[in-house]
């Protein structure tokens, strides 16, 4: 009778399969899927914790260039310092050419700029550099630019769905020193529409990504403007509505 086994389907949900003949080459790709699955564990508990830190920064954040609240910083300060545990576990891994081996194995690092960004402008209503940006990573793990600047792409969603849920609750954009969220998404969105085209589906896909926040938060200004006063406090745009249809001219 053959043997049990546990194997992942190509979305790393686990299936018990009885296993085929033994070679002598068996133990050692046992080994490597071992590896394998640690590999994809420690990641997905990386995306949890940098999404944790966002999703807390988000719903919980009433107002930007300020301070965050004692008990959200103090949630924060936990998420990264798991990060900096689940990082650290796999840094000797990721030095010299490893880092661009296994680039699109390490989108987690783009979650995690994301986070980093997204609590830094809520705190100071400025960018994150990427100087900054890395030594705020809580690990020797290298942030590459697609790292960077995938993670900002990311940061214009975040945007546009705080800014949905705090206008409902103000009844205003929120923003400092004459300039509110959409005027800082417009000219970061700008900033990215003069880069030259990279020719890859997730780049165009970020960027068309982007163009839809800045837009959904256009529209959410405009209605501000125009028709504020016909709307009950509390309301929130649908998030589905504007979707472009790219079959036409």
């Amino acid at each position: 009778m053959s043997a049990v086994g546990v194997k992942r389907d190509h979305n790393g949900r686990a299936k018990v399969v009885p296993d085929g003949p033994r070679g002598r080459f068996h133990d050692m790709f046992e080994g490597f899927r071992d590896e394998l699955d640690q590999h994809h564990d420690r990641r997905e508990r990386l995306v949890k914790a940098s999404r944790d830190v966002t999703a807390q920064t988000r719903d919980r954040v009433k107002d930007i260039n300020k301070e965050l609240p004692p008990n959200i910083q103090k949630d924060m300060d936990t998420r990264i310092a798991e990060i900096a545990t689940l990082l650290g576990s796999i840094a000797p891994d990721l030095q010299s050419i490893n880092r661009y081996r296994y680039q699109s194995s390490m989108r987690c690092l783009e979650e995690l700029v994301e986070a980093l960004t997204f609590a830094h402008y809520l705190r100071h209503q400025t960018l994150l550099t990427p100087a900054e940006a890395q030594a705020a990573v809580p690990a020797d793990v290298g942030l590459t630019e697609y790292d960077y600047m995938y993670g900002v792409f990311d940061l214009f969603g975040e945007l546009m769905r705080f800014a949905t849920v705090t206008t409902a609750q103000t009844g205003r954009l929120l923003g400092d020193g004459g300039r509110t969220l959409l005027s800082d998404m417009q000219a970061l969105g700008c900033a990215f529409e003069m880069m030259r085209d990279v020719p890859t589906r997730d780049y165009r896909n970020k960027v068309e990504a982007m163009r839809q926040s800045v837009k959904k938060v256009e529209k959410l200004g405009y209605g501000l403007v125009v028709r504020g006063s016909e709307r009950p406090r509390g309301w929130v745009p649908d998030m589905k509505e504007d979707v472009v249809d790219h079959g036409s001219p």
